[in-house]
């Protein structure tokens, strides 16, 4: 379990980046979180745009999509499920063929079911990120959307925004889930009350790289991670994360109760954590 998390808590960083400069070179910007109001959060239905164009062919839902979440469409069609560019001429076509699959088509439908109501995940990310904003005042708030990525990512993370993929979290007994060989490991984690935790420790990855990523130890990867999924459970108010390196960093906050919260993150020291 504790390998499965590292591991793909690890991959984030190289998803952070092909989404980062992919908003910083499109003409567009993703809307803000106007209010920055933690109180205000709640996740923009994306999916449901989906759900109209694939099951029922409502050009105006694709419209809609393109108008009103440019670089969400973008991220969905050209990294997640890589059909080609939104600027191609036949990419209304493309992307409805490429729901059309028996398969997808269930799944779409599925997910449009089990998350007829998000109410409890809007909940929860206002608990969470409104703990961080007292603890990181200067925190930017991110929209959180959510969309029907075909079994890729579960979350992607934007400049200020956080993409929850709703098929990747229809929970561990979901019967299609079993024509794809996850590990029991990996379906532990694909369940619903994941949603939050995810949200938040993938966001605070993009607020807080590692520098250096790719010629730091393995050791400090972790910590870094460990970092990360501490102040990820203590927003969450309870332990979710368990790993040895959450272990290490919660004796280390113990041992320094001065410590802020943005002074963990911010730091790029790890050597004071192997002591």
């Amino acid at each position: 379990m504790q390998i499965e998390l590292i591991a793909s808590m690890r991959k984030v960083y190289y998803i952070l980046l092909a989404v980062i400069l992919l908003c910083s070179s499109c003409e567009f910007k993703l809307k803000p979180n106007e209010e920055d109001d933690p109180s205000a959060m709640k996740v923009e239905r994306y999916d449901r745009l989906e759900s109209r164009y694939v099951i029922t062919g409502d050009f105006s839902a694709l419209q809609q999509m393109n108008t009103e979440y440019p670089i969400e469409t973008r991220t969905l069609v050209e990294k997640m499920l890589r059909i080609g560019e939104v600027s191609d001429h036949d990419i209304s076509e493309k992307f409805i063929r490429f729901y059309q699959d028996s398969t997808l088509q269930t799944l779409v439908s599925d997910v449009e079911s089990e998350y007829a109501n998000m109410d409890d995940i809007n909940q929860g990310l206002q608990k969470a990120f409104g703990k961080l904003k007292d603890w990181l005042p200067n925190m930017p708030l991110p929209r959180v959307y959510s969309q029907i990525g075909a079994l890729d990512q579960s979350i992607v993370v934007g400049d200020r925004s956080i993409g929850v993929s709703l098929d990747k979290y229809m929970g561990a007994r979901y019967q299609l889930y079993k024509q794809f060989g996850y590990s029991n490991e990996q379906l532990e984690t694909m369940g619903r009350n994941y949603i939050v935790p995810d949200c938040v420790s993938f966001y605070l990855l993009s607020l807080y790289p590692m520098n250096n990523y790719d010629t730091r130890s393995q050791l400090e990867k972790d910590l870094h991670m460990g970092k990360v999924m501490w102040v990820t459970n203590k927003a969450l108010g309870q332990q979710f994360f368990d790993t040895e390196y959450i272990t290490i960093i919660n004796r280390y906050m113990t041992r320094h109760p001065k410590t802020t919260i943005e002074q963990l993150l911010m730091s790029d020291d790890y050597s004071m954590f192997k002591k």
